[in-house]
């Protein structure tokens, strides 16, 4: 079953942070399964709080998607994210 890994960024407080993680990120999907449904794109908010950015990121199943997460290189491209602004993060199974 497929399974996403769904970032929700509150706020952006460290532009150059973001920057850095930008730059990297991309490189810690080699050898996962991993397909980017959006990042960052225009959105439209129809209740709650306004997120200021989204990435889908969609795995064949949960067990890929927290692989690929808790994964050295993503860990190492993380710490500029979690400089950067608070986010959410959530996996979530697909039908």
């Amino acid at each position: 079953m497929p399974a996403y890994a769904v970032f929700i960024r509150e706020k952006l407080t460290d532009p150059a942070e973001f920057q850095k993680y930008s730059e990297v990120v991309g490189e810690t999907f080699k050898g996962f399964p991993a397909k980017i449904l959006a990042a960052y794109g225009k959105q439209e908010k129809l209740e709650g709080t306004e997120p200021n950015g989204v990435v889908i990121i969609e795995f064949p199943d949960a067990a890929s998607a927290r692989a690929w997460y808790e994964s050295p290189a993503y860990q190492k491209a993380a710490a500029h994210r979690w400089k950067a602004g608070p986010y959410n993060v959530v996996i979530v199974d697909g039908l």
